[in-house]
């Protein structure tokens, strides 16, 4: 995933590809429309790759949740809209990240990052790779191989 060059901009809605930097700010594309913008000294920009999320213990980066994302749609937009209510957005976000901090972590940000996988997805930015397993085989034999000597 290219994360760094996707950018979300403040005042602003959707996600933006980085095309140049300025003095004063940023010239990007909107994933959404096409439509180009320039940004102010005033307006903060926020690149995708750079944003975390608050777990219990610790943080995990925006591009790892969009991987679980991935694997748990296997590829496809959300099951989940952006403007369910507050405890379908959580119980969705608990699926794909259990040991995320449901006092960090509000549900306008479980929205954002919803909207900006679909946004993501939909663009082909972010592709689900048919060859990835959900259990990696080496556990599987590695649990086989000690069970036998023990």
């Amino acid at each position: 995933m290219k994360l760094n060059e996707i950018l979300t901009i403040s005042g602003r809605q959707g996600l933006y590809k980085l095309n140049t930097k300025t003095k004063g700010g940023v010239i990007a594309t909107s994933l959404v429309d096409g439509k180009r913008v320039i940004t102010t000294i005033n307006q903060q920009i926020s690149y995708l790759s750079e944003i975390q999320v608050y777990c219990i213990g610790n943080e995990i980066n925006l591009s790892e949740v969009f991987e679980k994302m991935l694997l748990f749609e296997s590829g496809k937009i959300s099951r989940v809209v952006p403007k369910a209510n507050s405890l379908d957005l959580e119980a969705y976000f608990l699926k794909i990240i259990d040991d995320y901090d449901k006092e960090r972590v509000y549900t306008s940000d479980i929205k954002k990052i919803i909207k900006w996988y679909n946004i993501l997805v939909t663009q082909k930015i972010i592709k689900f790779d048919k060859q990835i397993d959900k259990t990696p085989k080496t556990h599987k034999k590695d649990n086989s191989t000690q069970t036998k000597k023990q």
